[in-house]
Formats: C-alpha cells, structure tokens, sequence
C-alpha cells in the first residue's frame, strides 16, 4: 500500500465521514465516555471498531504485541497506565482482552530463543510478559502440536492475560462488587467469529453461547 492511499484516506475521512458526522465529533471533542477497555493485538488484520461495529468514543484501546498485560507492579510498561485511566478516570464497566487465530507473537512465544538474536527487543517482551503462557503450555500440552497447539497457546496467552488483569486493586476491587466484567476472546480472521472464553463450561465457545452476567472469571480459568 502506497503512502498516498493514506494521505488519500485521510482526505475521504474529512469529505465523507467527518462531515457527515459533525455532531458526533463535536461531542467527542467535549470528553470521551466509553464504557469497554478493548485490549488487542498490534497485528494489522484486527480493527476492534470495525469487528465491533463501534463508533470513535466507544471503546478505550490498548493494543500491543501479543494482547499481554503486565502484571500490577510492573514497572515501565505503558498497559498499566492504560489499565488505571481507564478504570479510574473513565469508570470502564467491561474489560475484554481479545487474542486471534495465527497470532504471530504466540508463534514466535513457542520458538522463544530462536528470536533473541534477530528480534531481541520483541524476545524481551514475550520473556517478560508472557513466560508463564510460555511454561504452562510447555508442561501441559506436550501431546500437541503445530496449527492445535497454537490455538491452545492463544488461549492459555488469553486467560494468563485476564489473571494478570486481576491484579490490578481497582479490579479485583470491582469485581468483588460486581462494577466491572472481564472477557476473554478469541477472534477467528478465517471465519470473522469470535469465540469467549464460558466460565462455567471450562472452555471457549462461540460469543452468542456464552452467558451474561459473565461467571466469576476467577473460577474454572484454563480449558
């Protein structure tokens, strides 16, 4: 793709969508009140707006390589920052943590050392933020392998992620008085659906399966 369908893009945007949506934008630029923290992967195939059919203001962002989030403490990681805002000065009611098929991080977390010499920096983030995704899958799924053991990895990497999550004060806080939800998800790019992680079935089935209000998201945490 060329620089100039970019810049293209951009003009379109102003012509078409901006103006005709002058009203809203102008609402936004009086403050944002999104009820979802929609945390994600940097990988170009996913658009949380467009799978979710939201508008600007609707959701709060995080994406990152892999959809990690470093646990409460952590130091120097941008996703904490992130966490906190949005809980505390948004009042984000659901927080999902949504994975997808061939998540090239997760491959690269299953080959881990043979990316310390060509992509150290990416080799430091998946050894800092996701070893336990990485040790769980290695002592529990050695009868796995190839495309299998790599759905496992994205979901273990998924419910690791919302574990991490509950770290956080202002979440276990929320979830003990039932102010906020936390899902684990799945995006399918073969097929467009999405599978979340059911808490009372042990696994992950397809979203309009799954109950609400979600069950304790502490109870029955790996398939």
């Amino acid at each position: 793709m060329a620089i100039s369908r970019i810049i293209n893009g951009v003009g379109e945007f102003h012509k078409n969508y901006f103006n005709t949506n002058r009203e809203l934008f102008n609402q936004l630029s009086q403050g944002q009140t999104p009820e979802v923290l929609f945390i994600t992967c940097s990988d170009s195939r996913i658009d949380p707006n467009l799978l979710t059919q939201t508008k600007p203001g609707e959701l709060f962002i995080i994406r990152n390589v892999g959809n990690l989030v470093p646990a409460y403490g952590a130091i120097n990681y941008g996703e904490g920052a992130g966490i906190e805002y949005a809980l505390t000065a948004l009042n984000i009611k659901h927080i999902i943590v949504c994975g997808h098929s061939h998540c090239g991080a997760m491959k690269g977390l299953l080959q881990l050392n043979n990316l310390a010499e060509e992509m150290p920096l990416v080799y430091n983030w998946l050894k800092a933020c996701a070893e336990p995704t990485r040790r769980l899958v290695q002592d529990n799924y050695q009868a796995f392998e190839g495309e299998k053991l790599l759905r496992l990895t994205i979901e273990e990497n998924i419910l690791t992620q919302i574990e991490n999550l509950q770290t956080y004060p202002v979440i276990r806080s929320r979830l003990h008085n039932d102010t906020v939800y936390l899902h684990a998800w799945v995006y399918e790019i073969e097929t467009g659906q999405i599978f979340a992680f059911n808490a009372s079935e042990g696994q992950f089935t397809l979203l309009d399966q799954v109950p609400f209000p979600v069950p304790d998201p502490i109870a029955a945490m790996h398939p």
